[in-house]
């Protein structure tokens, strides 16, 4: 099973990169699988230490994802590491084998630690909504634009129906960075 997740990583140096990421799923074993390209990747090859944060809060995703914003973060329990100050509950991680076969890498790693922090408040189509928005959003370089569009105007109903403060937040910084890109 494949979960919507924050990865956060360090560089050699200690800066911060936060990646949303979806993660395969398991109770000891987690599989992380970044482009080649990417920071994640650099971090997890150079560092081989990660959190895989849960958070129900789509803003992250967002700006995380369209904005390469980094979030309020507070320091890892077990690795040298930082995990999302809005996490539900998080996965300390350690790479036990990289497959660096492109395009995307296939990083196993085994959970060291796992803590839980704020309430998870459930699900939320309008949460969904926005996720599957900033999906869309980076993907804007290989789907036709008339049918992202399409997408986000079928997704947009959903939010209006269900979001609160957060989704709508969420769902205002998604839909004007696809606007401003696909006009």
């Amino acid at each position: 099973m494949i979960i919507e997740t924050i990865v956060t990583t360090l560089d050699a140096n200690g800066a911060i990169n936060v990646a949303p990421m979806g993660v395969e799923w398991g109770d000891d074993l987690l599989v992380v699988k970044p482009f080649l390209d990417t920071t994640t990747f650099r971090n997890l090859r150079d560092t081989r230490t990660a959190v895989v944060n849960l958070t129900d809060d789509v803003r992250i995703f967002v700006r995380a994802a369209l904005f390469s914003a980094n979030a309020p973060t507070v320091p890892a329990t077990k690795i040298p590491g930082v995990v999302l100050s809005a996490a539900s509950s998080w996965r300390e991680v350690e790479v036990t084998s990289i497959d660096a076969t492109p395009p995307r890498s296939r990083i196993e790693t085994r959970v060291v630690y796992h803590g839980t922090g704020g309430e998870f408040l459930g699900l939320n189509r309008a949460r969904h909504a926005v996720l599957e928005a900033t999906i869309l959003a980076t993907r804007l370089h290989l789907i036709p634009h008339e049918e992202i569009r399409r997408q986000i105007d079928a997704l947009e109903v959903l939010v209006d129906k269900t979001a609160g403060p957060r989704e709508q937040e969420g769902w205002a910084l998604v839909s004007a960075y696809v606007r401003e890109r696909t006009s």
